[in-house]
């Protein structure tokens, strides 16, 4: 154990200094750090640990997402396709309605009920056929087509999937540096943005383009009475009141491929999308059928604009005008660019943490961890002596490899990660104190300085991997099962872990031997 090869002091020096190398732009400030930067070679490290939220300041908002609205249209889907099935199969049916997630519907002669059952049998297999009667012993006389469960479930786990990852592309475009979205219970988004003064809107971001129903009179419109098969739809912050549009789009938004801003014929700020083959095909035959006429761009229940289709548009782009700013057609096209939310989202919690905030749990994070450290360097000292001081300085090495590994991983520190570093703290001095216990135990036995060196290392080694494991397999399981700021513990509990055992264990039995090798000593300060 006291043996070292030249190629093994080599590698240990080497990842020292690598870990001094990474953990400085930590700890230079923002002005030396752009010098650093600026002078040193491009290989040398400048990246610094990323702050959580808590730590320099950020916008926090809980989102609900609205199940319901979602379920609810696929029962009102599929109380259209009844309708078209009962139509296709001429059989005639009365009582076509919706009761809560299932769809009621009765034949109006009473003999086809069983006939009306095969119809909709197959319609669509989320949906449970039952034949009801007026009561348990009386015939059937009407259907029901329940919800199951199990496709409520799956379609609730799809929506929250979609939702954060439509988040997580507009928050990216955002620029936002380790955003942190994440699923909160069934039905919670958590989204956390570190650094960000304010929280951007998220609207659904659901396009689509509707021909204009030339049959709705203004008055129908000003009464809210739209002709069957339409629907009125206001302008969006537009004098103009409202439109009634046909209710089935010409194109939805899920066959666009590209959006961005532009510059109108008349100067303004536009945005320009593009549709991929499908919507292409289905925009260019519309425009070819309904030259003249008015289409409108409808997003999120409102109407962006509608204009006059001049000419066929047959390569599958167009653009949308209205009264935007340059700020406006840029976040329109962000939004259109990342897809539209499946769902509508609630916000239930918003906050804004100042930095100022962040920069008092920053200093009050350094105090704690400078205080821990001159406390167990009292200690060791005057416990160990010499020894102490080696341990001491391969803590020093400790600390400086954590933020080295986080800086490389571009982990992000939270306070509670900080509680995990001056744990940390703790937990390699106490490898140290279990190896130099054991040569005091070898001393008293009666060994010789070498000899007893060689084995209480030995022996502790067994002991400290042991423990380590066990720690990091309590990181481990608080990473996979915890979130946000337990998740930050975790990760810096695990690196001080690994980082411990490689500094207790190697840098300062290196330099116990160094020594040795130096003064051959008779007799251990300890």
């Amino acid at each position: 154990m006291v043996h070292f090869s030249k190629f093994k002091i080599f590698s240990i020096v080497l990842l020292c200094v690598l870990s001094l190398l990474y953990a400085v732009p930590n700890v230079v400030g923002d002005e030396a750090l752009e010098e650093w930067q600026s002078s040193m070679p491009s290989w040398l490290p400048g990246q610094t640990v990323n702050l959580g939220l808590d730590l320099q300041g950020g916008s926090y908002r809980l989102l609900r997402v609205e199940f319901q609205d979602v379920l609810q249209q696929r029962v009102r889907d599929l109380r259209t396709e009844v309708r078209n099935a009962a139509r296709g199969a001429r059989i005639r049916i009365s009582g076509l309605a919706t009761e809560g997630l299932s769809v009621v519907v009765r034949p109006q002669r009473a003999e086809q009920i069983d006939e009306l059952a095969v119809v909709l049998a197959d319609l669509n297999p989320d949906f449970e056929l039952i034949q009801e009667g007026a009561d348990e012993n009386s015939p059937p006389t009407r259907i029901r087509l329940n919800f199951r469960q199990f496709a409520q479930d799956d379609l609730t786990a799809s929506i929250m999937q979609q939702a954060i990852e439509v988040i997580r592309r507009r928050v990216d475009a955002l620029g936002t540096t380790e955003p942190l979205i994440q699923q909160q219970g069934d039905d919670r988004i958590l989204v956390q943005l570190p650094g960000a003064t304010s929280f951007p809107p998220i609207p659904r971001g659901q396009l689509s383009i509707h021909l204009v129903d030339i049959n709705a009179s203004q008055t129908q419109i000003a009464q809210g009475n739209a002709p069957e098969g339409s629907q009125i739809v206001p302008y969006a912050e537009s004098p103009l009141g409202a439109v009634s549009i046909r209710r089935d789009p010409i194109v939805r938004g899920d066959n666009l491929v590209g959006a961005s801003t532009g510059v109108g014929i008349a100067g303004d700020p536009v945005v320009n999308f593009r549709f991929d083959g499908e919507g292409a095909r289905k925009f260019g035959d519309a425009t070819v059928e309904h030259t003249g006429r008015q289409m409108a761009i409808v997003l999120d229940g409102e109407v962006l604009s509608a204009p006059v289709i001049r000419e066929p548009i047959l390569g599958g782009a167009g653009q949308i005008s209205g009264n935007f700013t340059v700020q406006d057609a840029s976040d329109l096209a962000l939004i259109l660019r990342s897809g539209a939310l499946p769902a509508e989202l609630t916000p239930l919690e918003e906050r804004t943490v100042g930095p100022s905030l962040g920069a008092d749990s920053v200093a009050a994070g350094q105090t704690a961890s400078l205080i821990a450290i001159g406390f167990v360097t009292l200690f060791m000292i005057a416990a160990y002596g010499l020894f102490g001081g080696f341990a001491m300085f391969a803590l020093s090495i400790n600390i400086a490899a954590i933020f080295a590994l986080l800086s490389a991983l571009g982990a992000t520190l939270t306070l509670p990660g900080i509680a995990g570093i001056v744990l940390t703290i703790g937990i390699a001095v106490d490898a140290n104190v279990l190896i130099f216990e054991r040569i005091r135990e070898e001393l008293r036995n009666g060994r010789t300085p070498i000899s007893a060196i060689d084995s209480g290392y030995g022996r502790a080694l067994t002991t400290i991997i042991d423990a380590s494991l066990t720690t990091l397999i309590a990181a481990a399981c608080l990473f996979a099962f915890g979130a946000g700021p337990i998740r930050g513990f975790a990760v810096t509990l695990a690196v001080g872990i690994l980082t411990s055992m490689f500094t207790a264990i190697m840098v300062t039995r290196l330099m116990v031997v160094l020594w040795l090798r130096q003064t051959k000593p008779s007799t251990l300060p300890l």
